[in-house]
């Protein structure tokens, strides 16, 4: 039963009770009355030190840095923010050389850093991978014109972001350790079971989620799809998880292939009866993140069933009737052997239209 913390006038009340059992002044100006004021207010903050103790006993009601405790007892420490990854297109004279390290500025202030040699071709341009110079996921996204700093002899100083920055993350958040600590507990490390490539892959900084699929390449292999906090996976995190992946799995195991799953958009069209006092666009607004949500919960290679897209719409505050136009059958995603061939299922278009 967790502690009660009493109040602190709870328990000057008490101390002045048992002050007025033994025959003492305990009247509002009395010394009895302000040494009860000082006891309490101590004894207030011994409980409330009790309570915070208890709480630390158990992972899921601990404060940050105790929690951080509870993972290092089973390995795991807090995933720390990663830099976003895009690729930039520089121009100059045929054979010029852009150095490893480079600067390139985007206007919206970001600096970014190339993550190798580049040398200009005979068309004049050059394509390069670059990484954002602060972690975190505020640069996904970012696309368009930059300027290279100091651009090298031969070189021009225009550059465009031809790939958009992708993959960036923020610190782990302690929901998410937490969820990983708690992996561990009720799954431990079996030898190389699916939980334990899932885990393996989900412990490399950037990586949101796994899914895992034994046999799926043939037998003694293990296939593990990933994703970013952003969607999906950059080539370098791929790489990055391939690298763990080698590096945990049995001596036993033929391979275990790490590849991002490919997207297939779907678009979500019905026809609603709107209630009185309800607006269509209210409803876009209201129904729209239900339905992502919806979509957000299918792993990769699995089906979409329109009756829980119906269903969602015909619980939606404001809906008297839908009629659910698109997707017009349930939506089977590709599943078979290779890379490209694992479907990932996500929301494309949410249209709403008025009922006739």
């Amino acid at each position: 039963m967790p502690i009660q913390t009493p109040t602190f006038e709870s328990l000057r009340a008490r101390y002045l009770r048992d002050l007025r059992n033994e025959e003492n002044d305990t009247s509002t100006d009395s010394d009895n009355a302000v040494r009860a004021a000082s006891v309490a207010a101590v004894a207030e903050g011994l409980y409330a030190e009790i309570q915070w103790l208890y709480r630390q006993i158990w992972a899921t009601d601990a404060d940050a840095d105790e929690l951080e405790r509870h993972a290092r007892d089973r390995g795991l420490t807090r995933k720390p923010a990663i830099a976003s990854i895009g690729t930039c297109r520089v121009t100059g004279r045929p054979a010029a050389r852009l150095p490893e390290g480079a600067a390139i500025r985007h206007p919206a202030g970001t600096t970014f850093t190339t993550m190798a040699d580049a040398v200009v071709g005979p068309d004049g341009t050059t394509k390069v991978r670059v990484v954002a110079v602060d972690a975190g996921s505020s640069t996904n996204g970012l696309a368009g014109p930059a300027t290279v700093i100091s651009p090298p002899a031969g070189l021009d100083s225009d550059a465009l972001l031809v790939e958009a920055l992708a993959g960036g993350s923020d610190e782990e958040s302690s929901l998410a350790l937490l969820n990983r600590y708690l992996d561990v507990i009720r799954r431990p490390p079996a030898g190389g079971n699916q939980y334990d490539y899932r885990r393996w892959a989900k412990d490399v900084p950037g990586v949101a989620d796994a899914w895992v699929y034994p046999l799926r390449s043939g037998l003694g292999t293990v296939d593990v799809a990933i994703v970013a906090e952003d969607g999906l996976p950059t080539p370098e995190l791929v790489q990055a998880v391939q690298f763990a992946i080698d590096r945990n799995r049995p001596a036993g195991g033929r391979a275990g292939q790490v590849f991002s799953p490919k997207e297939l958009l779907v678009d979500v069209v019905a026809k609603v009866d709107i209630a009185d006092g309800y607006t269509l666009e209210g409803l876009v607004t209201s129904g729209h993140p239900l339905v992502a949500a919806l979509i957000d919960r299918i792993a990769p290679g699995e089906p979409l069933r329109r009756s829980l897209i119906e269903g969602v719409l015909t619980n939606l505050p404001g809906v008297n009737d839908r009629h659910l136009v698109s997707p017009a059958t349930n939506v089977k995603p590709g599943s078979g052997q290779g890379e490209a061939s694992l479907e990932w299922i996500r929301l494309g278009r949410f249209v709403l239209e008025p009922m006739e």
